[in-house]
Order: C-alpha cells, then structure tokens, then sequence
C-alpha cells in the first residue's frame, strides 16, 4: 500500500538529474542556438552581424591596430631642423618590401630630443611630420609604392631619422573590415 504524499513531504525528495546536469544542458542548447543562428546569416554582412552581436554584448568596437612589423629600415643623416637626407638605400627596400600586394608601409618620422624642431614653428612634431612627409613623396614619385599602401606616423623627440616598417596588412580584396 502506498503512502499518499502531502506538500510537506516533497523537499524530501531526492531529485532525479543533479541540478549541473540540466544546466549543462541548457547551456549546450543555447550554444547549439549560437551556431544555427551563425549559419542562418552566412550570406549577411559579417561587420553589420558582428557590431550587432557586439552591441547585444555591451561591447565596444576595438581600436584599429596598425600591421605588425615584420621588416625595417631607416633613413638618417638629417641635419638639426632638417627634412632632407640620402633615400637611395631606403627607396631600394621599399620598392623591395611592396613588391608583396599584400603588405604596407609605415612611415614614422623622428626628431632628436634635443632642439630639433622646425625653424619656422619651434615644433618637433611638424618637423618630424615633414620628415615623413618627404619620404613618402620620394617613395611615390620614384614608383616604389602606391600612395595608399602607405601609413605616416610622427614620434617626435627619440632620434633624428625616418624609420620605414613593412607589414602584413592581408589581401586587397578582403580590405572592407571583414574578418578572414
């Protein structure tokens, strides 16, 4: 014969699944709801889904980080206050460095801490803007690289020279913002 069970009794019974069982569960569904989800919007804009999926999130849009280095030169002989200087073993890398599609270079002009600035302004960051400035044009006007494969950059107040950086920055095609 059995017993009939009264609403006092139930916090007496022994559970059927542990309590972990059905929340790994409900996690793997979610999950598997992620992914049906992500495959239902394969032929959607990848930027537009990812900023919606950022924003659900209450995350923010990383910052842009430039192509890492994977080669360098440098330009020096720049007199205090100066923006000319020998290129010819600069123009040479760099037209070697482009020959790759795929790549881009950066240009970051330097001046000395030391009194090294532009004679008509006193500024150490224009005069190393224009020391970037002048080899980019140098680079574009002898054919080495393509005006928008190139990034120009200013740090002032480190040493008197303009460094060049080569960098992979991916395919040409795929340079709308989208992740491979």
């Amino acid at each position: 014969m059995s017993a009939a069970l009264s609403p006092a009794s139930w916090d007496e019974i022994a559970p059927a699944r542990s309590v972990w069982l059905i929340t790994l569960a409900d996690l793997t569904l979610l999950l598997v709801g992620f992914f049906v989800l992500l495959q239902a919007h394969r032929e959607a804009d990848r930027s537009r889904l990812l900023a919606g999926l950022r924003s659900g999130f209450g995350a923010e849009m990383p910052a842009p980080v430039g192509p890492m280095a994977v080669a360098r030169a440098r330009v020096e002989g720049y007199a205090p206050g100066g923006t000319s200087a020998d290129l010819g073993a600069a123009l040479a890398w760099a037209r070697d460095a482009a020959r790759d599609t795929r790549t881009v270079i950066t240009i970051t002009g330097s001046t000395a801490p030391d009194d090294d600035v532009d004679p008509r302004t006193g500024s150490a960051a224009i005069l190393a803007a224009d020391r970037a400035r002048a080899v980019a044009v140098a680079l574009v006007a002898q054919g080495a690289v393509s005006p928008d494969r190139l990034i120009l950059r200013v740090a002032p107040g480190q040493r008197r020279a303009v460094t060049l950086s080569v960098g992979f920055a991916g395919d040409p095609e795929n340079q709308a913002g989208d992740p491979q």
